[in-house]
């Protein structure tokens, strides 16, 4: 089939482009400018690849007409992050494209209340991320049920892969808390450190999508989380990636205001995003329904990537 990716160079991109030349797709994707992918794959060579500005032409209203332009049977939109940017897209190619896949978040629960978090839960979003996923979500879904839009949303979590820095045991994104504990130094967590975080291979991601693809009739009209089989605390995630850099956990913990006073800002603002949501979402819809088994768990999805970057220098061991 014909397919069109929209974001295509991101994380997940990087894994799925690939997967789909090589199942003998007819591959394009739009890009705003010349980002490579985070791995190298000869399958791009035979990709269509064309840089278009999303926003600006949304602005004038021109992206949803190229994109209905491009006549792809298929439409995976990784980078879709308002309801007005959904609209615009669908009302373009409703009626024009057989199967429409949209990225969304595990964020569009807001905060967990009984876990492991089924997709059918009622959500409480916060945040203007979450919120706006939630709503995209809602309008796409009855778009589906009630005008047969062929939509799915497939829901990551905390994406990890070689080429990035993961979310660490600290809830954030400095790989110096790597650093830390492959020193054997103490690690101070906020609270308890029994906050969850739920990580997902970039791959994993992009095996949902071709399964969704693959299983037109079950995953229409639906979301599924993707993500890996299981959560992590902060502390457990800590003391695991202690003992993987052959130390002994050394590990402290105070009040998260406290915690945070000894944080940089943008630190301490990333791991009251990712505590404040503690997010620990099932898979077993996607396992029923898509066949979804990822290949990672959350902690060899993170010692990949930190193996990434200790071969780059950016983590001392």
């Amino acid at each position: 089939m014909r397919i069109l990716v929209i974001g295509a160079t991101g994380h997940v991109g990087t894994y799925l482009v690939p997967r789909l030349v090589e199942a003998g797709h007819d591959v394009v994707t739009i890009s705003r400018g010349t980002a490579k992918p985070y791995s190298a794959n000869h399958a791009w060579a035979s990709v269509d690849q064309r840089q278009m500005d999303r926003a600006e032409m949304e602005r004038t209203g021109e992206f949803g007409p190229v994109v209905r332009g491009v006549k792809a049977d298929i439409v995976i939109d990784m980078i879709c992050f308002t309801l007005a940017s959904a609209e615009h897209l669908v009302t373009a190619l409703a009626g024009h494209v057989g199967h429409f896949l949209h990225t969304g978040t595990i964020w569009t629960h807001g905060y967990s209340t009984i876990v492991p978090t089924l997709e059918e839960a009622p959500k409480s979003p916060f945040g203007d991320y979450g919120i706006q996923k939630a709503a995209i979500e809602t309008y796409l879904l009855q778009q589906a049920r009630l005008r047969g839009f062929p939509a799915t949303i497939i829901h990551p979590g905390h994406i990890v892969g070689p080429g990035w820095a993961p979310l660490n045991p600290a809830g954030n994104f400095n790989p110096q808390v790597f650093s830390t504990l492959a020193r054997g130094d103490v690690l101070v967590l906020p609270n308890f450190g029994l906050e969850t975080v739920h990580h997902v291979h970039a791959d994993d991601v992009a095996a949902m999508f071709m399964g969704a693809i693959a299983s037109w009739n079950a995953s229409t009209g639906e979301s599924f989380h993707a993500v890996s089989e299981q959560a992590l605390t902060l502390r457990g995630f800590a003391e695991a990636m202690s003992h993987w850099f052959g130390k002994e956990p050394k590990l402290s913990f105070a009040p998260f205001d406290a915690w945070a006073e000894s944080q940089t800002a943008e630190d301490a603002e990333a791991t009251w995003e990712h505590i404040a949501r503690s997010p620990n979402c099932s898979i077993a819809k996607a396992r029923r329904l898509l066949g979804y088994t990822p290949r990672y768990t959350s902690l060899q999805a993170v010692q990949e990537a930190v193996g990434w970057l200790i071969g780059q220098g950016r983590i001392k061991i």
